[in-house]
Formats: structure tokens, C-alpha cells, sequence
């Protein structure tokens, strides 16, 4: 584990996967996850679905496209992180007998630590992914401790809090934003809810987008990192092409909840007040 006064540089590649061409995405996340770390990265996040693309027209191309926790891509992420002593956090497209998941993994250089299976599916999603039903990981790493999202569970308060809870210092949330409509001068709608998540919770939040058009489809991409006071530490600017961005982060100060001289946004919480959120 790092030491407490350490900083730790967290960087986010954001990429245009290739649709369908494993092979071609594999090469993507070497090239990512080398450059992020010649220039000082410790923890690198890739995004959603990156093994495959995003744009599904079928479950049998949803199928045919997915690999098992084992399979090309995760290996490949597990073998960077031990040579480069790093973290990885990527997307993918999971298959687990004929159920095919939406999915992020983390690698330390020890190997795979945890596979999280995106909970709450975004729009057509659902027709060719099955819902993960594990609660967010949080994994003890030699940078910190590290959650792991994607992409629409960060609409989730709830889901948002339970890392937070259970001790992770840095949120790590492989993404897939599509392009939407704001008004001028204004970000993405998805970038002020990870300010407010890493904000409301006082923890770290490392959000990383895509580029590329696929099928018709535009993306925000808009990667971004935040701090434990809802900050902005680094930001792609929306819109742009294949980026990488990345911040040093003190991950320890996301260990302290205090707001002020009174209050702590851990020890202040009234969770029996809260039950009717769960209970509707």
C-alpha cells in the first residue's frame, strides 16, 4: 500500500475501440496502458466494452464478440500490469456459459483481483447483456484501495455510496457516454454527476470515455478525473478524439469524510431515515 503523504498518477486512455476486432482493440489497450505509463501512470482505466465495441445489433453478435474472464484481452491486461508494476481497470464483454455480461476488470500486478458485472444496463443494453447482481468490488491494491462501476451505475446514488462505504479511496468506472444534446457552454450531464458522486461521497472518481463513431453513434467522449471535494483534477475536452489524461491523487485524503470543523459525511449519515429510498 502506498504511503499515506503519497500521491498516486491515475490516468484514463480514452480510445475508439474497433467494432467487432478483438485483435485490433488488444493492440489499443497495449498502446494505451504503455503510454499511460512512460508518462508516470500508476492506475490506468480503459473503457466500456473495450474488447468488442459497443453497438450490438444481436444477442448472437453480443455472443460471438464476447470472451470469458480468462480469455485474450484480461490476460493481456493482467500480463501489462505485472510487467509495468501497474493497475488496469477495463471494460469487456463477458461470456459465462451462454449468459454474455457487460463487465469491468481490475489487474494489479499480482493478476486479476475481481470481475464486476454492470448492474444497472443502459437502454438496448438489456436486450443483449444479463444484469450483474454483485455488489461494486473494492480491492486492496499496492496504490490504495480501489471500486470499480460502469457507466450508468454512476446514475445510482445508492450503488455510488456503497463503495464509498466499504473503504474505497479511487472509483474507477470504464465508460461508454453517448452523445447527447446541452445547452451551450455547458459539459456533459455525465461529468457533473461524477463531480457530485466523488463530492457527496469524499472519494476520488476516475471516469473513462470512448471516441470513435460506431453504427451511427456518437460518444461524449469526455473522460474525466475528479477529487474528493467534487473537482475537477483532469478533463478531456468533450467531443475530441482518441486522449489521455491523468492527475497525481493523493488517495489518502480520501480516508478523511470530514466537511468541517463538525461535521463527517460518513459519521453524520441517518441510514434509518433513509429506508424508504430501498423500500420503494
Amino acid at each position: 500500500m502506498a504511503d499515506a503523504a503519497e500521491t498516486v498518477v491515475v490516468a484514463c486512455a480514452q480510445v475508439a475501440p474497433v467494432l467487432g476486432d478483438a485483435a485490433a482493440n488488444r493492440e489499443l489497450a497495449a498502446g494505451a496502458v504503455a503510454g499511460a505509463v512512460a508518462a508516470g501512470a500508476s492506475v490506468v482505466v480503459l473503457p466500456e466494452l473495450l474488447s468488442s465495441g459497443y453497438v450490438f445489433e444481436s444477442v448472437a453478435e453480443a455472443r460471438a464478440w464476447a470472451e470469458p474472464a480468462d480469455g485474450p484481452m484480461v490476460t493481456l491486461w493482467t500480463r501489462l500490469a505485472a510487467g509495468h508494476g501497474a493497475v488496469i481497470v477495463g471494460g469487456f464483454c463477458e461470456s459465462d456459459g451462454d449468459l454474455v455480461y457487460n463487465s469491468a476488470a481490475l489487474v494489479s500486478p499480482d493478476g486479476l483481483q475481481c470481475v464486476y458485472r454492470k448492474a444497472h444496463l443502459w437502454d438496448a443494453e438489456r436486450l443483449w447483456f444479463t444484469p450483474g447482481d454483485g455488489a461494486p468490488p473494492v480491492v486492496a491494491t499496492p496504490f490504495g484501495r480501489i471500486g470499480v462501476l460502469i457507466c450508468y451505475d454512476l446514475e445510482f446514488p445508492e450503488w455510488v455510496r456503497l463503495p464509498a462505504l466499504d473503504g474505497a479511496q479511487l472509483l474507477c468506472a470504464p465508460v461508454n457516454w453517448p452523445a447527447a444534446p446541452r445547452p451551450a457552454g455547458e459539459r456533459p450531464a455525465e461529468v457533473t454527476r461524477v463531480q457530485a458522486g466523488a463530492g457527496v461521497n469524499r472519494m476520488f472518481v476516475a471516469a473513462c470515455d470512448r471516441t470513435g463513431e460506431e453504427r451511427g453513434v456518437a460518444w461524449a467522449a469526455a473522460s474525466v478525473i475528479a477529487d474528493p471535494d467534487g473537482y475537477l483534477l483532469a478533463a478531456v475536452e468533450p467531443g475530441s478524439g482518441p486522449a489521455a489524461i491523468a492527475a497525481e491523487c493523493r488517495l489518502a485524503d480520501a480516508l478523511n469524510k470530514s466537511v468541517s470543523r463538525y461535521s463527517d459525511i460518513h459519521a453524520d449519515r441517518r441510514p434509518g431515515l433513509y429506508r424508504g429510498v430501498t423500500t420503494r
